[in-house]
């Protein structure tokens, strides 16, 4: 068995992609699902859509082969379902880390002063993105929820947990500790579920699943014909993390899908962020955690879904490219897609976007360029912030990866606004890899980890052109737009 089966559950489409020998890509399938706007600012999704959009992509590519020895799982992060443990049926729609319809609570939380309580422990912070608080929500909305929840007849997990749990008929309820890491529930300094924060927010240790290593034993299953053994899980941008090969501290990857998420390799130290950055588990393997500064934005890739679904100006995501390519360099449009709040390192879960610089020239040429600078703009954001926060941040090389960094305009921009060479690899579908070599190097048909790391090849890098006069006054433009837009 040579073949690697990755399950790349993401925001807004589930993915299988069949891996060969030689950690090629061969075979992907891919299935949309709705996004659930209730209000302003709450994103949902239909658990059973998940389910089922998932077991059919991978119908489809295990029907194209025969020789599958595992199966690696990769998902959007912090997305909360609760479940029946007797039914296995979701209790309410699944709540998406986008949303934000626990600010109020938050802002409790850093009023009372157990913001800090949070971070020490978690790395975190109080925010809704993270699936603490959703859980309470659900717990306290959902009629009798709360009830079952301390009979121990619910369980909580991100969606690699429910899918575990479907896969092999309720027997065990699991996650990895990437993905315990952004429930702002997990100590990732102790390894374990944090008792002091469960219990503010009353959410019983019972619901919550066990903590495996990235690489493990997380169960079997025959959903897809014979049983197959499902031995890696990560969170998807530690999973990008893995796939881009950033091993070493100092390392630097930043993926590009509906949000935008940098995470810097940090090693042994968890680094406490000053500048509103979080601390994490970047992957963890036989016992041992490495760490890492992340940096979230909500909204990169979605910008450009906004031109296409909410303004009609381009009829798929590759149009922005040579759309941007048209516009008119005099007009400068500062666009800041706060659309579900500000992500790092502004944290301002009320700001809601905003577009600044409009004159009569511009058009749909110059929109497409400002969606396409915002994500750079925000890279730049939190390269400083990691900067000012750890010594080992140096300057180098950053590595791309994601549907956005196809796109050589966006990738040239974003050299040249931070400043740095940016390296896009050969294989762009790094998260799924790294899920994919997780399983696969637990199984013994991939390499260990240093020989994989050699294995990462270069398909471009971006070296900066723009003047270093250009590149402060554009940044320069984009803070002041940022100031405009907070609350």
């Amino acid at each position: 068995m040579t073949h690697i089966l990755a399950i790349d559950q993401g925001t807004t489409s589930s993915r299988a992609i069949l891996f060969d020998e030689n950690m090629g890509v061969a075979h992907v399938a891919q299935q949309e699902f709705t996004q659930i706007y209730p209000q302003s600012g709450w994103v949902e999704h239909d658990v059973e859509e998940i389910w089922d959009s998932v077991v059919s992509v991978c119908n489809d590519v295990v029907a194209k082969s025969d020789d599958i020895a595992a199966i690696g799982i990769t998902n959007q992060r912090e997305t909360t379902i609760v479940w029946n443990r007797e039914t296995g049926k979701p209790i309410h729609n699944a709540i998406v880390w986008q949303d934000r319809r626990t600010a109020a609570f938050c802002d409790e939380l850093k009023a009372e002063g157990f913001e800090a309580e949070i971070t020490q422990r978690t790395g975190l912070l109080a925010d809704p993105y993270f699936s603490a608080t959703k859980v309470r929500y659900i717990l306290q909305t959902v009629e009798g929820a709360q009830e079952m929840a301390d009979a121990g007849k619910l369980a909580f997990g991100t969606v690699d947990s429910f899918l575990i749990w479907r896969m092999n008929g309720g027997k065990r309820h699991v996650t990895d500790a990437t993905n315990a890491a952004r429930t702002m529930l997990y100590n990732i300094r102790d390894g374990v579920w944090d008792e002091t924060i469960c219990k503010r927010f009353n959410i019983p240790m019972s619901m919550l699943p066990e903590v495996l290593d990235c690489a493990a034993d997380f169960g079997t299953t025959d959903m897809f014909g014979p049983e197959l053994p499902i031995l890696g899980v990560a969170g998807d941008q530690q999973a990008a993390t893995i796939g881009q090969a950033c091993f070493e501290p100092g390392m630097l990857k930043s993926t590009y899908g509906t949000g935008c998420f940098a995470l810097l390799n940090t090693g042994d130290e968890l680094v406490m962020s000053k500048n509103r950055l979080l601390g994490t588990i970047a992957y963890q393997l036989d016992g041992k955690a490495t760490y890492a500064l992340e940096g979230s934005i909500f909204i990169a890739g979605a910008v450009v879904q906004w031109l296409r679904d909410g303004l009609g100006i381009i009829d798929d995501a590759k149009d922005t490219h040579a759309l941007a390519e048209k516009a008119d360099l005099s007009v400068e449009l500062y666009l800041v897609p706060a659309f579900t709040g500000l992500g790092a390192p502004y944290w301002d879960a009320e700001a809601r976007g905003a577009i600044f610089g409009l004159t009569r020239n511009a058009g749909p040429a110059e929109f497409a360029r400002a969606a396409l600078e915002s994500v750079g703009f925000q890279t730049r954001d939190l390269l400083e912030a990691m900067h000012a926060d750890w010594s080992g941040a140096a300057n180098g090389t950053l590595r791309v990866d994601g549907g956005m960094s196809a796109s050589d305009w966006a990738m040239q921009f974003l050299a040249d606004i931070i400043g740095a060479p940016v390296d896009r690899p050969k294989v762009l579908e790094t998260t799924a890899l790294g899920a994919a070599w997780l399983a696969g190097m637990r199984a013994g048909v991939y390499p260990t980890q240093d020989a994989f790391a050699k294995t990462w090849a270069l398909e471009r890098k971006f070296s900066p052109v723009m003047s270093a006069a250009d590149k402060d006054r554009r940044f320069a433009g984009w803070k002041d737009a940022i100031n405009r837009t907070k609350t």
